[in-house]
């Protein structure tokens, strides 16, 4: 068994918070003017199949289709930047790619204090709502035992 590499870890982690993000916050959080930078791959609004699978070992089947936009860039340090982000926002995969790429340079600390550790905290924040809600509505079912049924 192989042991993870940290750094890949790390960038699955923060692109998919980047991808989860919602795209306002993320502009709120990464203001203009956005550092230099290159296009590699301008925004694309493409659709993607999307996977599911029943339980846990059944087989994979295909659930339908999702809008995705996809950009690549550089900045003028030579950092690359990937981003795919669900629906048709050209502005929030630019945002996401050029935080991807400013993760890798000696920015990284600054941009997960101020970008990255406010959009992990608000998206806590709501799966806790979420499931305290859906957990205000759980019902519990309990079994009597009747005196003849002994």
């Amino acid at each position: 068994m192989s042991i993870p590499d940290p750094r890949t870890t790390d960038r699955k982690g923060w692109m998919g918070l980047l991808a989860r993000a919602r795209p306002a916050r993320l502009a709120d959080l990464l203001a203009a003017p956005l550092p230099a930078h290159s296009m590699l791959r301008t925004p694309e609004i493409g659709t993607v199949m999307v996977r599911g699978r029943v339980s846990a070992t059944g087989a994979p089947f295909n659930l339908g289709e999702m809008t995705v936009t996809r950009c690549a860039l550089r900045l003028d340090g030579g950092a690359i930047g990937h981003a795919h982000v669900q629906g048709r926002d050209r502005d929030h995969a630019r945002r996401a790619a050029i935080v991807d790429a400013l993760m890798q340079t000696g920015q990284a600390g600054r941009i997960r204090e101020r970008v990255l550790e406010p959009l992990a905290a608000e998206e806590t924040a709501r799966r806790s709502a979420r499931a305290e809600k859906a957990a205000a509505t759980r019902v519990e079912f309990f079994t009597l035992v009747r005196g003849e049924d002994r």
